[in-house]
């Protein structure tokens, strides 16, 4: 992409007022640069993919929890993938599907809620943010049909309702409101699971990390896509709260002390189970 023309200045498409939206400019000025513009070479192609992705609400916001594993076909592509990100300061986005595209399109994203914020001089309200990533996951449909599916899951604090609330979508760009708690990826029907047996109204913070992360942990036992905590290797979940006070991301050693928590609970529980 050139930036200037032959006398130096910025081309006109850089100078002219116009959509608050980054990607409807891009769309515009270079096409070729968008995720879902972009030609694929001819055959299959064998990319990493991630999952799994939990998002519960709490009273006061929010969380979201993804574990480390990006496969390959049968193989591990990566113990250490982050799939938890901020959109903005008080958003939060999760991927699942083909990780090199959705890390990209999350960094677009993120660019596009901060270029809104610099050319309107406000922060774009919760649903208008669920609404420009559904927009985008939309324009990457064409490759989705060809096996590189996009799909996030997106949860934030609504700061005109002062609530947290979650968003899913699907790879047409179908934008759907979860209330209480949702799950994504290869791994989610078993994550959706242990979050209705765990999740509660009223739950606080440090209560909510412990579920998303003990849902993360049953996903992993049944899905060989989904990694678990290593204590070996010290590679815990990316998990992060969204508040009032915004997206703040979890420690690891308060991941650690969550899931020392929850292996407490079962070997609690088996041994009560075998006196009996």
């Amino acid at each position: 992409m050139t930036l200037h023309d032959s006398s130096g200045r910025l081309p006109h498409a850089f100078t002219t007022p116009g959509s608050a939206s980054f990607v409807d400019f891009l769309a515009g000025y270079a096409p070729d640069l968008l995720p879902g513009r972009r030609p694929l070479p001819p055959g299959d192609v064998q990319a990493p993919h991630g999952t799994t992705i939990v998002a519960l609400a709490f009273d006061g916001g929010v969380v979201m929890a993804g574990d480390r594993r990006a496969t390959m076909g049968s193989m591990i592509a990566s113990r250490h993938i982050e799939k938890v990100f901020p959109a903005d300061e008080f958003s939060a986005v999760g991927i699942a599907g083909t990780a090199g595209l959705a890390i990209e399109l999350v960094r677009l994203f993120q660019l596009e809620l901060e270029h809104y914020e610099k050319i309107e001089g406000s922060l774009l309200s919760l649903d208008g943010k669920a609404n420009r990533l559904a927009t985008m996951i939309r324009g990457n449909l064409a490759m989705a049909m060809q096996g590189l599916a996009v799909v996030p899951l997106f949860a934030g604090y609504d700061l005109d309702h002062g609530v947290g609330r979650l968003f899913s979508y699907d790879v047409t760009g179908g934008r759907y409101e979860e209330h209480e708690h949702h799950a994504v990826g290869s791994g989610s029907v078993f994550a959706r699971g242990s979050l209705k047996k765990r999740w509660r109204p009223g739950l606080d913070a440090s209560t909510a990390v412990r579920v998303a992360v003990e849902a993360l942990v049953d996903a992993a036992d049944d899905d060989s896509a989904t990694g678990g905590p290593d204590r070996a290797r010290r590679i815990w979940p990316v998990v992060a709260t969204v508040t009032e006070a915004g997206y703040l991301r979890v420690s690891d050693d308060d991941l650690a002390a969550a899931v020392e928590t929850v292996e407490n609970g079962r070997r609690s529980t088996r041994r009560e189970g075998g006196a009996r």
